[in-house]
C-alpha cells in the first residue's frame, strides 16, 4: 500500500524558512512525478514543484528563487526548503505522486498546515 507521509509544517515569520518532508513508500518513485501543491482556504490546490520522471524539476511562478526541491533522495524523501516566506503561502500542503502512465493512480499525502501571520 502506498503511503505519502508529510511533516515539517507549522508558523513562520514573513521572510522566514520551513523544510517541509514528504516520505514516500510503496511506490517505484520512477513510474511518478513527485513533488508538492498547496491549497489555501477558498482557493483551488495549486502545484507548488515537482520532480519529473526525466530528473528535472518544475517549480511555479511564486516558487522560484524562494523555494527549493531536492529529488536525488535514495531514502525516497522529498524534501522542500521554503525561504522568505510571505502570508500568501500561508495554506495547507499536500505531497503528490503523480504516475506517467494512465493506468496508475494518484496519490496524495494528507497534508500539512503552514501559517505565515501577515
Amino acid at each position: 500500500q502506498a503511503q505519502l507521509a508529510e511533516s515539517g509544517g507549522g508558523l513562520a515569520r514573513p521572510g522566514g524558512s520551513l523544510r517541509l518532508t514528504c516520505t514516500i513508500s510503496g511506490l517505484l518513485l520512477g513510474r511518478y512525478n513527485v513533488g508538492w501543491y498547496r491549497q489555501a482556504p477558498g482557493n483551488q490546490r495549486e502545484l507548488v514543484a515537482r520532480c519529473l520522471a526525466d530528473g528535472t524539476v518544475n517549480y511555479s511562478d511564486f516558487a522560484k528563487g524562494r523555494f527549493t526541491l531536492s529529488c536525488d533522495n535514495p531514502k525516497k524523501t522529498v524534501p522542500l526548503e521554503m525561504n522568505n516566506l510571505r502570508a500568501e503561502d500561508t495554506a495547507v500542503y499536500y505531497c503528490n505522486a503523480d504516475p506517467v502512465s494512465s493506468l496508475l493512480r494518484t496519490y496524495w499525502g494528507q497534508g500539512t498546515q503552514v501559517t505565515v501571520p501577515s
